[in-house]
């Protein structure tokens, strides 16, 4: 004994039809879609069959199906066909619906005559009784397993009459000037999405559900999915744990239709499970940079492609947008806390506030990655964390007028000898925290390696900008703030060039 195939969701290689194929059985059925749903779930099969017969066929049609497909297997194969046999019957009860017409009116925002009505609910199969329009049941066709209520035939009379025939009624409000209603994290959003378009990215809105294999690629170890039971098709079966996933499917479609770079973003959610079991939703914002940054030219020469540091410099543009403080941020390399396996370990980082908050990744990704999304070009991505940036303290409704310093800045250059490890970024951070009174900016100018500088070192030079306040800087103030800088430098390793 074996299994022949599987009712009403997949067939066997011995319900298949060969070239040897003398004899064919035909079977025409309803199947139950309450035992069929659960059995293709149980199973974990996936069909055509399934879908149709899991959302109900019409049983008045099991007589001219069965007429309509001997007629085709006779005209195109011959053979004699034998008497039918029947099994059992289909469902054969006819829903019936108490319908008021004025229903169409309050609720469909339409005045259709009662008249119209029974016309246009006749014309589509169903039985208007003879109380109408007093006191009318209605009968739907078998095939209308959609009809569970008098809502649904409105929603049938007024798509029927016209939807342009509604007309367009202003929600009540009260007098006087609207109270703002966008919540903190909408303003967020809506000022990301400025910000991200003016950088020249282009906005995309992707699904919020993923292939299985997309989903997992992408997971985060100690998360589980959310994966559908009943999808609406097999490439849309886990909810995203990222946004890059379906960015890069996007990428991967622009590409085969012979677009020369993407540069995409989606301000969107992530989908996690929490800790009570519910659904953990975390708002993020993803960057996709693909193909040519700049194509080739006469002055530019060949085309260059997007690196890492174009993935950094856009995340801490639109972190800066966001109200982040990154004159803070510490840029930390690969560990369990990102930015991921997804990522190349040697080309990417995260933005932390501090070592355990992480406010973005960014980098290359991982050829392994672009392996599985059958991508041929470097990408460079970042995610944003919307939900890890803290909220702008004292955040008044306008910003305080600009009052521009009496007195000229002064600049000061600094050469240092740091070990080769350390990050230019580490430096800046800490000089700038010197003497945050007379201090307001610091930036590298020159990084050199070579003759004249030790193995294992590398020599840093930053350019220092001090802005006096009610009276110009001293010889001894400056002096003063010069040692405070060469200290700070000193507790990382450095030491100033002579």
């Amino acid at each position: 004994a074996q299994v022949h195939d599987v009712a009403g969701i997949m067939g066997g290689e011995d319900s298949g039809v060969s070239e040897t194929t003398t004899d064919v059985l035909l079977e025409i059925a309803y199947f139950d879609p309450v035992r069929i749903g659960a059995t293709g779930r149980k199973l974990g099969l996936a069909s055509d069959a399934r879908i149709r017969f899991e959302r109900g066929v019409d049983p008045d049609f099991l007589d001219d199906g069965l007429d309509l497909l001997t007629g085709l297997i006779v005209e195109l194969a011959g053979g004699t066909p034998t008497e039918t046999v029947r099994a059992g019957s289909p469902p054969s009860a006819a829903k019936v619906i108490a319908f008021d017409p004025g229903l169409t009116l309050r609720l469909g925002g339409v005045d259709v005559d009662e008249g119209e009505q029974r016309r246009i609910l006749e014309r589509l199969g169903f039985t208007v009784s003879a109380g109408w329009p007093k006191n009318p049941n209605v009968t739907c066709p078998l095939r209308r397993h959609d009809i569970e209520g008098a809502a649904d035939l409105v929603e049938e009379v007024v798509r029927i009459h016209g939807l342009d025939t509604v007309a367009s009624v202003p929600l009540p409000r009260t007098e006087g000037v609207a109270r703002p209603t966008a919540t903190p994290q909408q303003k967020l959003e809506r000022g990301l999405r400025r910000a991200a378009a003016a950088s020249g990215l282009n906005e995309a809105i992707t699904w919020s559900f993923l292939p299985e294999w997309a989903a997992e690629h992408f997971a985060i170890d100690d998360q589980a999915l959310w994966v559908l039971a009943n999808p609406i098709s097999e490439d849309l079966k886990a909810m995203r744990p990222s946004l890059l996933p379906g960015l890069l499917i996007a990428t991967k479609r622009n590409a085969d239709r012979g677009a020369p770079g993407s540069r995409l973003f989606e301000i969107g959610r992530r989908y996690f499970r929490a800790q009570d079991g519910l659904s953990d939703e975390r708002p993020t914002l993803g960057i996709v940079l693909a193909g040519e940054k700049t194509p080739r030219g006469w002055k530019t020469g060949k085309a260059q492609s997007f690196d890492a540091f174009d993935a950094k410099a856009l995340a801490l543009e639109l972190l800066e947008a966001a109200g982040a403080p990154t004159a803070n941020l510490m840029v930390m390399g690969p560990d369990s806390l990102g930015p991921g396996p997804q990522f190349h370990p040697g080309q990417s980082a995260t933005l932390r506030l501090g070592p355990k908050t992480v406010l973005a990744r960014f980098g290359m990704l991982h050829p392994a990655t672009l392996k599985a999304f059958d991508v041929d070009e470097p990408i460079a991505a970042v995610e944003l964390f919307l939900d890890a940036i803290p909220a702008r303290k004292n955040a008044a409704f306008a910003r305080p007028g600009f009052t521009p310093p009496a007195l000229q800045a002064v600049t000061r250059d600094f050469a240092f000898l740091v070990p080769e490890a350390l990050a230019a970024g580490d430096l800046v951070r800490s000089v700038q925290g010197a003497d945050k009174a007379a201090i307001t900016a610091v930036r590298v100018f020159d990084v050199f390696a070579g003759t004249g500088v030790p193995e294992g070192h590398k020599s840093l030079a930053i350019e220092v900008t001090l802005q006096p306040g009610e009276a110009s800087f001293k010889d001894a103030e400056l002096k003063a703030i010069a040692e405070k800088v060469v200290a700070a430098a000193a507790k990382l390793g450095g030491e100033l060039r002579g």
